[in-house]
């Protein structure tokens, strides 16, 4: 089965290309970085209007390099949600519009499923059952993945995502905009101990998360730090320290509790040096191995939708004919390939 495959869920127009033999075969991706930066974050009304403008070009060029035409595609993923509801409908529009034309079926995307079937994409690809971290600007949450659509949820954040705490300490700290991997390499010239921050929720039992605390302590931490870099980078250091810590505590808590020797770590934050490194060496001395998928598809992408698409396409779950998203998608309302339609 070949899929095509569109996400616009946010502020990355993506277009995929997967070949069910064959695996990947194209995955092209617009990024609005420069279009958000003068805001200091995404604006949603630009956002739909840059996926109207950047997705049948796309969409072109992934066909032409995974060398396919319309005959040859067999069934159409989309995002179908969680995300912001106006950028979600001009994927979803093109996506039923081109299977409506093309006379293929159409299957609505959760995201996150997405973001956890990614490393689904590497080799090797991490074993059934197995743990999952998914931490994003958008999300940070601990799942217990026992097949593909029998999703546990262990825990998820109150307020704020990772992402979003890195994000915002960041722009507290002057840098621009996205802050997080700014604020990663400011961190390298950081001295461990020079500024002491909370770990949020790390004393308490479960597996939920909390940042808002943390941003707020950087907020003060700023105020009352010289006007140094050199303070800068201590405060950066403490800032990535902290959320790194309390993530791989409660990652390998959530390991101890399900029993599984496989961790799967998605999202953006997923491609962060200092996570990566300590969750290795962590991981390893409990006896466990740690998969990602590649960089590129840490971050939004259309080659995870895809490999949902792809195993739900095959179950025989479609869509039906109107165009329906959903801002907000609890991932616990989704059920395994072939047992109704996702929308």
């Amino acid at each position: 089965m070949r899929i095509l495959a569109i996400e616009t869920s946010c502020d990355e127009t993506a277009v995929a290309v997967l070949d069910g033999e064959r695996g990947l075969l194209a995955h092209e991706l617009w990024s609005q970085i420069d279009l958000h930066r003068a805001f200091g974050g995404v604006v949603p009304e630009l956002a739909s209007r840059d996926h109207l403008r950047r997705l049948l070009p796309l969409l072109r060029t992934a066909l032409r390099e995974a060398g396919t035409d319309a005959t040859q595609i067999d069934g159409i993923a989309y995002t179908a949600g969680p995300g912001l509801v106006g950028a979600l409908l001009t994927g979803a529009a093109l996506a039923r519009a081109v299977a409506f034309g093309w006379r293929c079926p159409a299957i609505g995307v959760h995201h996150l499923e997405g973001h956890l079937l990614a490393a689904m994409l590497e080799v090797p690809a991490p074993p059934l059952p197995h743990t999952a971290l998914l931490v994003s600007g958008g999300h940070t949450l601990l799942a217990e993945v026992r097949a593909v659509g029998d999703y546990r949820l262990l825990g998820q954040t109150r307020d704020d995502a990772a992402g979003e705490a890195f994000d915002k300490s960041a722009k507290l700290l002057g840098l621009p905009y996205p802050g997080g991997p700014q604020l990663g390499e400011l961190a390298q010239r950081g001295r461990p101990g020079a500024c002491a921050l909370p770990r949020p929720m790390l004393d308490r039992p479960g597996f939920e998360f909390s940042f808002s605390g943390l941003k707020t302590a950087v907020l003060q931490a700023v105020r009352a730090a010289p006007a140094t870099e050199q303070a800068r980078a201590d405060i950066a250091y403490a800032v990535q320290d902290a959320i790194v810590t309390t993530l791989c505590a409660k990652a390998l808590r959530a390991l101890q509790f399900t029993g599984h020797d496989a961790l799967v770590v998605a999202g953006g934050v997923g491609a962060n040096r200092a996570l990566r490194t300590r969750l290795a060496h962590e991981a390893l001395a409990c006896g466990a191995r740690v998969y990602y998928p590649r960089p590129e598809f840490c971050t939004d992408n259309a080659a995870m939708i895809a490999v949902a698409g792809l195993y739900r396409l095959r179950a025989g779950e479609r869509s039906g004919l109107a165009i329906e998203v959903r801002a907000r998608w609890p991932l616990e309302e989704l059920a395994p390939p072939g047992r109704g339609r996702v929308l």
